[in-house]
């Protein structure tokens, strides 16, 4: 834990080199966001600087590290976490600003596979997910703490096949650590989001997971109490404005 905590100090550290802060306003609002928030993100943090806004400092992780660099102190302005239970965590310590939780996207849970490897897979009650991995591993972010993975072994567990495979899983730090092991065919197939998959070039969705199978994917955002950024606000609202919501949209997040 301490040195997911010293890594992700030292990556806001280098971010807020990178964007010099003298006032509080001379650089945007820090964000720290769930893993698989890279891309969209970015591009609705460059939509609002676009507006005249400084941009906002983004810091991507798994949402239960994150979750705990707030607990632990690391201020910030806005959290988004890839689930309701590390929201909840935050929420419950006394981090989150009242009135300021909303959720902003859903996503779908999806298996993939290396773009060549020919594996074929019918997501179903008792599927031969241990026959078609061979010998190989099924990469999915951590099932004990990280949101995709939580999401991951609900649905192998719903599906009658996680105690068979359970043993066969590699454990990543997040959901785009987990596709990495994919895309270099590390692994012969992954659990991710289905925006995950759909921005990368060296995977390809072998099945989505039906909704029932796994609780509801939800990215809520909530204003820290450790916030003292005057746009920090504004920008929360954005991603909750119709504009934010296109941008979302347009990266294959679902409406929340």
């Amino acid at each position: 834990m301490m040195r997911v905590l010293l890594r992700s100090l030292a990556a806001i550290f280098i971010l807020a080199i990178v964007n010099p802060a003298g006032a509080a306003n001379e650089r945007g609002p820090l964000v720290l966001a769930a893993a698989s928030l890279q891309d969209v993100l970015a591009a609705a943090a460059l939509e609002w600087a676009r507006q005249g806004h400084p941009q906002p400092i983004l810091s991507f992780a798994g949402s239960s590290a994150l979750a705990r660099q707030i607990r632990a102190g690391a201020p910030a302005d806005l959290f988004i976490s890839a689930d309701e239970d590390w929201m909840n965590v935050v929420e419950k310590a006394g981090s989150v600003q009242a009135g300021t939780r909303a959720d902003i996207a859903g996503n779908r849970l999806v298996l993939v596979a290396p773009l060549h490897q020919p594996v074929r897979l019918a997501i179903a009650s008792g599927m031969p997910i241990i026959r078609a991995l061979g010998s190989s591993r099924l990469a999915m972010a951590n099932p004990d703490s990280v949101p995709a993975g939580k999401y991951g072994k609900a649905a192998l567990t719903k599906l009658g096949v996680w105690t068979g495979v359970a043993p066969k899983v590699v454990r990543a730090e997040n959901v785009r650590a987990a596709l990495a092991l994919v895309e270099r065919g590390e692994a012969r197939l992954g659990i991710v989001y289905a925006t995950d998959a759909r921005a990368s070039r060296k995977v390809r969705t072998v099945g989505v997971f039906p909704p029932g199978s796994h609780p509801p994917i939800r990215y809520p955002v909530a204003r820290l109490m450790s916030s003292r950024h005057a746009d920090a606000e504004g920008f929360r609202r954005f991603l909750l404005s119709p504009r934010g919501h296109a941008v979302l949209k347009r990266y294959g997040f679902t409406a929340p």
